[in-house]
């Protein structure tokens, strides 16, 4: 979904950017070996690209969840907000880097959950937090924990709640234009045209 607004702010690149926000990506660059187009636009507010940054970078290396877990999170996340760049682009993580089986990439992208009974409990924890606003009931959270994840982890399904609402959020108000690098899962959000 995009915002009927489009904010008319340029794709900022390492040369035109501020400072704090050039380093950024630059790192993004050595990272990925590209920038990413949603960082150009995120670029144009220095703090919202750090604090995306930090949040990411944390919940990646902290959060208790494996690289297939923190994918499922990611993407549930931008599924249930609607975010057709960030579900393309965690898609193409998700198959390329973190060898999440297709068959639970696929099904979290067509709004189902995984075939796998801990990675569903962990999905539909998620879209329950992010509809919920943050007030799931006893029973959705016994549901979680039941399966072996902690309360800490909770926690850490917030944390990745809150990265990927910038994300999500700046994407739907810039239109951020999917990269080619992440062409060949390009995801639709259905429920726009209802």
């Amino acid at each position: 979904m995009l915002s009927q607004y489009k904010l008319s702010l340029p794709a900022l690149t390492a040369d035109t950017a501020s400072s704090g926000a050039s380093l950024l990506l630059k790192g993004a660059q050595a990272n990925y070996g590209f920038v990413p187009n949603m960082f150009t636009y995120m670029a144009n507010s220095p703090g919202l690209l750090a604090t995306y940054f930090q949040g990411h970078d944390q919940f990646r290396a902290d959060s208790g969840f494996s690289a297939i877990e923190q994918e499922v999170v990611f993407l549930t996340v931008a599924v249930e907000n609607g975010c057709e760049y960030c579900v393309s682009a965690h898609s193409l993580v998700a198959d390329a880097m973190s060898k999440v089986p297709a068959a639970v990439t696929n099904a979290i992208r067509e709004g189902n959950t995984p075939p796998d009974t801990k990675l569903a409990a962990l999905s539909v924890f998620t879209r329950t937090m992010v509809a919920k606003r943050g007030l799931p009931t006893r029973n959705d959270v016994e549901q979680f924990l039941a399966v072996g994840y902690t309360e800490r982890q909770i926690l850490e399904v917030i944390l990745a709640i809150a990265v990927k609402t910038i994300s999500n959020y700046a994407n739907h108000i810039v239109h951020t234009p999917l990269d080619a690098a992440f062409a060949s899962r390009a995801w639709s959000d259905c429920r726009a045209a209802q």
